[in-house]
């Protein structure tokens, strides 16, 4: 992770239409909306000649330049196999990437679609499918400056990230440690020899749209990490996976049309889900102090959040317990 000292709160709209102008090459109406973004800045902004696009700041101190390029690199990589992803515009400097003041930002063309509704077994199976099609460009090549989804490394740094930080009272942080070592340990095991490839990382239902001309595509790759296949798979599921036994056989079954699975790793997706709960954890604590944070998010951090944290995290552990008691 990198330690800018951009100041990102203070990045306006002016800064960002002449920043994109210049990234293009081209004039901007007046036209900026902000687009829901909880970590980034992200604006849809209009050209003179009427063309939509998406231009995405990203918040300092997240990622360095190579990982976000690594990102770009990933769909680049997809969209040369013919699997639908919306692209980053090659800017004029020759990149996708460009800077202002120290943050880097792209820009997107706008893609309209909405989000893709799984009603039907073929909907699970169409999921499937462009999963797995995603994950034979994945496992074309390495990200070695992106997260690696794994207990004993993402799991374990979000951990310290969240004791070392002093974000827990002396009252929480011995409790919160106890049930994060024993995921963290069950979770160890169940991980070994799993295969790690280049993942979009947060594949839930908002992350698909739909358009009939286009089919079903995945936006959004800006938690792509290195991990376990199955990651991409067990977020669209509606319950726990005990309860979803027919959904998942359906996206496998998809899956299988173009890429071989490993069915072993279902077992880990209730360790996934606890590890996503540490992950989220951590990932708001970067942004603790961050005005627009603390707005949306009032109560993070306080003695009875911690409380309701925890004792989601211990629920969660006696769900992976018993779900391996089960098999």
């Amino acid at each position: 992770m990198n330690n800018s000292s951009a100041d990102f709160a203070s990045l306006g709209l002016d800064q960002i239409i002449n920043a994109v102008e210049d990234a293009v090459e081209q004039r901007m109406t007046g036209f900026a909306s902000p687009l829901p973004s909880y970590i980034n800045r992200v604006y849809e902004l209009q050209t003179m000649a009427g063309e939509r696009l998406i231009a995405k700041f990203y918040r300092p101190g997240r990622w360095t330049r190579i990982a976000i390029e690594e990102e770009h690199e990933f769909m680049q990589d997809c969209a040369e196999a013919e699997v639908p992803v919306v692209l980053p515009m090659e800017l004029c400097n020759g990149s996708t990437l460009e800077e202002v003041d120290g943050i880097s930002f792209t820009v997107f063309p706008k893609r309209l679609g909405r989000e893709f509704e799984i009603i039907q077994d073929d909907d699970w199976r169409r999921i499937g499918t462009l999963i797995a099609r995603i994950h034979n460009s994945g496992q074309a090549k390495e990200a070695p400056n992106r997260i690696r989804l794994h207990p004993l490394e993402s799991t374990r740094n979000d951990v310290r990230q969240l004791i070392e930080g002093g974000f827990l009272s002396q009252q929480y942080k011995e409790d919160f440690k106890i049930v994060c070592d024993s995921i963290i340990e069950i979770a160890t095991d169940l991980f070994e020899d799993t295969e790690s490839i280049r993942i979009h990382g947060d594949c839930h239902s908002g992350n698909v749209i739909y358009r009939p001309e286009n089919g079903i595509r995945l936006i959004d790759f800006d938690d792509m990490m290195m991990g376990p296949p199955i990651q991409d798979l067990w977020l669209l599921l509606p319950e726990y996976a005990d309860k979803c036994q027919w959904e998942i056989e359906l996206m496998i079954e998809g899956y299988e049309m173009f890429r071989s699975f490993e069915r072993r790793t279902v077992k880990l997706i209730e360790p996934l889900r606890a590890m996503r709960i540490i992950y989220f954890l951590a990932w708001c604590s970067r942004q603790a102090s961050d005005f627009h944070f603390k707005n949306n998010f009032p109560g993070w951090g306080t003695e009875s959040f911690w409380s309701i944290e925890i004792n989601a995290l211990t629920n969660q552990l006696q769900v992976i317990v018993e779900s391996l008691e089960t098999e």
